[in-house]
């Protein structure tokens, strides 16, 4: 049998996970699980991607220990962070994480520049103030020098990638997240990359999901055991996770639903109209050519967070069932303010929005829990409406996929937010879509609508109406 390997690494952890497909259906098993968390370091909260590697590298070896060796492996990670090589390939300054504060005020200086209405228009990417963009135009204006002695700029999956096999490119639908990638190409946009005076030598040539990257360098094949091809997955969680979706007649709405929440439909085409922009929605690059018209959505980091603030001593399950007894408790918040981002409390930032809205102000962990999960269903049948307002088409079902889909009393609100059937699962979408992509490549699927077949038929769903 043959065997493939994901490795997943979100904002709190990564996990390596190996699949195979057999019988007409998938399946996946854990073999090794990590922490991540952002650091503050030179008086920035950054990544360490030296220790990441490291739990890469350790993963690697536990799969070979087990008893597997894969045909195939690839990396994805969350969007927008990078960092900056040198001309003897040795990472630049610190990988810098997108919720720091460096990016705070960036938007105006690019706007100088090129009018938000036309960057969208060329892009079709969100305003968010932690993109790419925002990022390099930070480093420019902050550390120039550091930005004039850079060779080469890696997505942080790339930079893994870079290490594993010695090879250097960017995967779409990552770089896409860039905002400077032109929507309608496909391709760098220089002429904006120019205009915003960033150094066109540092960007890589744009390879597509599926593309084998190469073997693994002679030194990793040593210390992990074995060798195997580098593929290149959709590196952007998100567009591994909507890889994973079991759609089946049409495409519906989906929630890729973890520390963020990202919703959206694919289409065939970036709509890159004002109103999409007036919405804040985004044309991210996708799988076999589609866009993901979506909306980012704070998602699960804000009730993550309020835990934390509870010691952890209560589990999702317990939230969950604390925030029903409240469930008449009438506070809302705007989910997606940016108050909510990079908090010193979120606890003491959702009683103060609800106090600055003339609110009741939630007191124990319960009345909280309510505002949070309330809040989020509400902003999914806002969010909702927007596509199908730019979109044109009506979908009367909504897929939650990832951590989320086992939240189901926020799936039971969502379905009741958005007047539409949830079907919720799987909840290891992101690897299950990198695995997926991996084994097209390799032959084992013809097509993505064959993976999401077998998907659908390996995986259970909860329906929620």
């Amino acid at each position: 049998m043959k065997y493939y390997l994901a490795v997943d690494i979100g904002a709190s952890g990564g996990r390596h996970m190996i699949g195979s497909a057999y019988g007409g259906k998938m399946t996946v098993r854990e073999i090794y699980r990590f922490h991540n968390g952002m650091t503050r370091r030179e008086g920035h909260l950054c990544w360490d991607t030296k220790y990441l590697f490291s739990e890469i590298i350790e993963g690697m070896k536990r799969c070979f220990q087990a008893g597997y060796v894969p045909e195939s492996m690839g990396i994805d990670t969350w969007a927008v962070d990078f960092v900056l090589l040198d001309g003897k390939r040795q990472r630049l300054g610190p990988a810098v994480g997108y919720r720091d504060q460096r990016t705070n005020g960036m938007t105006a200086h690019v706007y100088k520049k090129i009018s938000e209405e036309a960057l969208y228009e060329r892009t079709g990417i969100q305003k968010q103030v932690f993109n790419t963009i925002y990022q390099l135009t930070a480093l420019k204006r902050q550390q120039p020098g550091l930005l004039e002695s850079a060779k080469t700029l890696l997505m942080l999956p790339d930079y893994f990638h870079f290490l594993l096999t010695g090879k250097m490119g960017t995967e779409y639908t990552n770089g896409t997240t860039t905002q400077l990638i032109n929507a309608h190409t496909g391709v760098w946009d220089t002429e904006l990359i120019k205009l915003l005076g960033f150094p066109t030598k540092i960007f890589q040539n744009i390879y597509r999901p599926g593309t084998v990257l190469g073997p693994l360098s002679e030194h990793i094949r040593r210390e992990v055991g074995f060798n195997c091809k580098v593929v290149l997955p959709p590196t952007h969680d998100t567009a591994s996770a909507v890889a994973a979706v079991p759609f089946k007649q049409n495409t519906g709405l989906y929630i890729s639903s973890g520390t963020w929440s990202l919703m959206g439909t694919e289409i065939d085409a970036p709509i890159c109209t004002e109103s999409a922009r007036r919405k804040n929605l985004t044309n991210e690059g996708g799988y076999d050519g589609k866009f993901r018209l979506l909306k980012n959505i704070m998602g699960l980091w804000m009730i993550q967070s309020v835990r934390h603030e509870f010691a952890d001593r209560y589990s999702f399950g317990e939230l969950c069932d604390m925030a029903k007894q409240y469930e008449d408790f009438p506070s809302r918040v705007d989910v997606n303010d940016n108050s909510f981002l990079a908090p010193d409390s979120m606890v003491t930032a959702i009683r103060q929005m609800c106090a600055r809205t003339g609110q009741p102000v939630p007191e124990g962990v319960g009345q909280l829990a309510s505002v949070v999960y309330h809040s989020l269903a509400d902003s999914y049948g806002a969010a909702a409406g927007e596509i199908e307002d730019v979109s044109g088409q009506k979908y009367d079902t909504i897929h939650i996929i990832g951590g989320g889909a086992n939240a189901d009393y926020l799936n039971r609100l969502t379905a009741k937010a958005c007047h539409r059937t949830v079907i919720a699962g799987p909840s290891e979408a992101t690897a299950i879509g990198n695995l997926a992509v991996q084994m097209i490549s390799d032959s084992v699927f013809e097509n993505i609508q064959e993976a999401r077949a077998c998907i659908g038929r390996s995986f259970p769903v909860k329906i929620f109406e």
